[in-house]
């Protein structure tokens, strides 16, 4: 991911020295299971420990250059520096028991920083739909007005689907909570399994129940699948925020700063900038996860085939998730909401939303449904055509004035009537995750 795109410390969780530092740290949990065993000796293995530091990564590029092999040049960089003890640095174990287990412990940070994200946003977003519980707007369906709802309704959906997506970014984490140290193969030929078990439980991982030379994809594309899932919802919000943005409509406004600049040649323009990058992103995201499916399928025991794929799509969907979920939260925090832009869009459908309404009372007064409906169409179509007020024109025809009481047909306190169902409903869900709400 660009330099543009990336946040510090999901940059940091990715970086080269990251990556070394963690594979040290498999190396070395690996060894205090040959300690424990016996095999290796406990001040060969307390030197080891003391001794050994995490390479630089130009050293590493260097003896790759020779070797053409990674993990190879990470061992002789460490190896290198431990003198006779060097010998039981990386004993038993192949290149993907470090590389693959050192990935499982950059996913738990990786996935923790998204979490904390994910938290904020739900935050931000929660906080947004309890001030707007009852800002009246128009849904819309197709584009086209349907019928009143609240803003803030459409933020609580938004809510719940965030929490949904934790639950998917959570089982996918611990998906890859997994360590393997089962050899060429999978089959301790040359590592007992009781040093995985010590050194996954010294990780904090448990050992996977059955690997070949590699842990399974199926763990690696549930997890860039969920982050793709997450990336559309986020996809979602934000291209509903840019379609009120528009002039014509007007409803919301990005956040705009002083001394910010719209367009480099029209002054006046105020533009969904921050919406359409959140947008632009979750396509990137969502072609990682075709990768992550791709990778699943491999050779017998192994090929390296997803390797190369990997390195550029896992850090890559964190790394814009992350950005993602940071630049949705402060463009909700600091969303401009216009309630009277609003309602002028409500008045300006010409009371056609009320159709639904009328229909159910003629047919609540004996009217069958379809010559209810045929009537109710005739004046709403006149109404669409005409620019003229269905409820005036609902007035003027004494065939349905006689049935109905109009005044309670056209009443707006109907569309908002329930709407506390779907906000208790939201409070109970903030409460299971210590979240406050305004009152």
């Amino acid at each position: 991911m660009i330099a543009r795109y990336a946040r510090p410390a999901m940059t940091q969780v990715w970086s080269d020295e990251a990556r070394l530092a963690r594979m040290l740290e498999v190396e070395l949990a690996a060894l205090e299971g040959w300690r424990a065993l016996g095999v290796v000796p406990g001040d060969a293995v307390a030197r080891i420990r003391s001794g050994a530091q995490p390479p630089s990564a130009a050293r590493v590029a260097e003896l790759e250059r020779e070797t053409n092999h990674d993990v190879a040049a990470f061992v002789d960089a460490v190896a290198g520096s431990l003198g006779e003890d060097g010998r039981w640095f990386h004993f038993g174990l192949t290149s993907s028991d470090v590389l693959d287990t050192a990935l499982a412990l950059t996913v738990q940070d990786a996935g923790a920083i998204v979490l904390e994200g994910l938290d904020r946003a739900f935050r931000a977003v929660v906080d947004r739909a309890e001030e707007h519980r009852d800002t009246l707007c128009m849904g819309r369906t197709h584009g086209v007005h349907a019928e009143p709802t609240t803003f803030g309704l459409k933020l609580a959906g938004w809510a719940f689907g965030l929490d949904r997506d934790r639950a998917r970014i959570e089982r996918a984490v611990a998906g890859m909570r997994v360590g393997k140290l089962s050899g060429a193969v999978g089959q301790y030929a040359a590592i007992d399994p009781e040093v995985e078990r010590i050194a996954c439980e010294r990780l904090g991982l448990d050992p996977a129940p059955s690997s070949t030379q590699i842990l399974q994809r199926d763990r690696h594309a549930e997890l860039l699948s969920a982050l793709a899932v997450l990336a559309s919802s986020l996809d979602r919000f934000a291209t509903e925020i840019r379609h009120l943005a528009r002039t014509e409509v007007r409803e919301v406004e990005e956040p705009f700063a002083r001394g910010q600049k719209g367009s480099s040649a029209m002054p006046h323009k105020r533009n969904p900038i921050t919406a359409e990058r959140i947008c632009g992103l979750a396509r990137v995201v969502r072609a990682n996860a075709l990768v992550g499916l791709e990778n699943v399928a491999l050779w017998h025991e192994r090929d390296i085939s997803h390797s190369s794929a990997e390195r550029i799509v896992l850090p890559d969907s964190f790394l814009a998730i992350d950005y993602m979920l940071d630049r949705f939260a402060w463009l909700v925090d600091g969303l401009v909401v216009r309630p009277e832009r609003m309602s002028a869009n409500i008045e300006a459908g010409n009371g056609l939303f009320f159709s639904q309404r009328l229909l159910s009372a003629l047919v609540e007064s004996g009217m069958r449904r379809d010559a209810a409906y045929r009537q109710v169409q005739r004046h709403a179509m006149r109404a669409w055509e005409e620019g003229l007020d269905l409820r005036e024109l609902a007035r003027a025809d004494a065939d349905v004035a006689t049935r109905v009481d109009l005044d309670r047909v056209f009443t707006l306190e109907a569309f908002t009537a329930h709407v506390q169902t779907v906000f208790d409903r939201l409070r109970e869900l903030t409460a299971t995750r210590s979240v406050p709400v305004h009152a």
